[in-house]
């Protein structure tokens, strides 16, 4: 092979360099657009097809229109298992059905291992679908795992029982937080960290869990940067036009 051959491939790749990056660019741009929704639907789909699986069986060969269908439609067993969970939540929130689950509370807690799994759930379900709860309602950062090294923690409620007690003498505050995991934030860390020492931030909990999930690649818009450029950009008020709505008002006096 040539010289000249060689400067021919050269020139050959240079000219073709920008094409590549474009198809390159045009690729992933349709793969951050379609691999979200593809995998949304796929996990919505996964799951009502199990949900399906388990409820479809339960439905009455009557309210099953499956029975009646040459085909089978998705989302039925869904529908019915809300409408059952709805239906006793009803029942549960009168005085007879509350009397029937304190009994079958009462059952539970004289057998051993079965009572300390059922009061653990119990506990985790209310405290998470409660509306008054004020879990994880703000985000903030804390010095961790030493001092000079930020993490993103989740503020829960503030220290209480024994803990609050063995503390007092640390900070009159305590706060218990949790730190989440990278990628996953459903596994994570309880700290007692003092008040004193938590920047709490502006951002939502919603947004900080993306901030964890992507490993700090999605970063939310900080509001504060765009309130200041707003009132930078904002119309002072001219001091003569003040003075000239005031000038009527004393002549009058």
């Amino acid at each position: 092979m040539g010289l000249k051959e060689l400067t021919s491939n050269q020139k050959r790749s240079k000219t073709r360099s920008p094409a590549r990056i474009r198809l390159r660019n045009y690729f992933l741009t349709g793969l951050v657009v379609a691999a979200p929704i593809s995998i949304t639907i796929y996990l919505t789909w996964t799951f009502v097809n199990w949900v399906d699986g388990w409820v479809k069986p339960l439905i009455p060969h009557i309210y099953n229109p499956d029975y009646y269908l040459p085909f089978s439609v998705p989302g039925v067993g869904l529908v019915f298992a809300i409408f059952l969970l709805t239906l006793l939540g009803f029942l549960t929130a009168n005085i007879v059905g509350r009397s029937i689950v304190s009994y079958g509370e009462m059952l539970l807690a004289r057998m051993p291992l079965v009572r300390n799994l059922y009061s653990g759930l119990k506990q985790i379900f209310q405290t998470a679908l409660s509306e008054s709860s004020q879990t994880f309602k703000s985000a903030a950062l804390i010095e961790y795992p030493r001092k000079g090294l930020w993490a993103i923690v989740f503020i829960a409620t503030h220290a209480k029982g024994e803990v609050r007690d063995q503390l007092a003498d640390i900070d009159d505050s305590i706060a218990s937080v949790f730190l989440p995991t990278t990628p996953n934030p459903t596994s994570g860390f309880l700290l007692f960290v003092p008040r004193s020492s938590i920047r709490m931030l502006d951002m939502s909990v919603e947004e900080a869990a993306k901030l964890v999930i992507s490993a700090g690649l999605v970063t939310p818009e900080y509001q504060e940067t765009t309130r200041r450029l707003a009132e930078q950009h904002a119309p002072k008020d001219d001091p003569d036009d003040d003075e000239e709505h005031k000038t009527p008002s004393v002549a009058a006096e």
